[in-house]
């Protein structure tokens, strides 16, 4: 009998906050978009069912949106081989094996609260906890547990 427990993977997605914001701004697009083609359907003199299709086009992308950042999106992935950041447009390295990482540290630059994991080549992994949904704690503490696994 083998004793080799399955490989954990731990995901955390976008914060809610986020995600608003995100969809606040499909919201305002989607609207400046109806205002445009409402205004070629009067200037050209269209049929009127053309808003009506952008506006229910409009509607289902807003859907698809938001279920997908709720849902699919994974902002950090953690494993048992290393770990995955997504969707943060300052992370620096982005992906690293466990084995790659020398520390794990709490930083705030420009006031952002984030957890730095530093590697041991000189690059490190910036992750502001505030676009993570879950307790900053809690990211800090799974990454610990990672990292201690990976030094036995």
């Amino acid at each position: 009998m083998s004793s080799a427990q399955p490989n954990r993977v731990t995901d955390y997605r976008l914060a809610p906050p986020v995600t608003a914001r995100f969809v606040g701004a499909y919201l305002v697009l989607l609207a400046v978009l109806l205002l445009v083609v409402t205004a070629v359907v009067v200037a050209a003199d269209l049929n009127a069912d053309l808003l009506v299709l952008v506006l229910g086009a409009g509607l289902l992308g807003l859907i698809a949106l938001a279920w997908w950042l709720r849902s699919r999106l994974v902002v950090v992935r953690l494993t048992d081989a290393g770990y995955r950041v997504r969707a943060i447009r300052a992370a620096g390295a982005t992906e690293a094996r466990w084995s790659e990482v020398e520390d794990a540290v709490a930083a705030a630059p420009s006031g952002i609260d984030c957890l730095v994991l530093r590697l041991r080549d000189g690059r490190s992994t910036t992750i502001p906890v505030q676009l993570v949904a879950g307790d900053k704690d809690d990211l800090a503490r799974d990454v610990r547990d990672h990292l201690e696994r990976a030094a036995r």
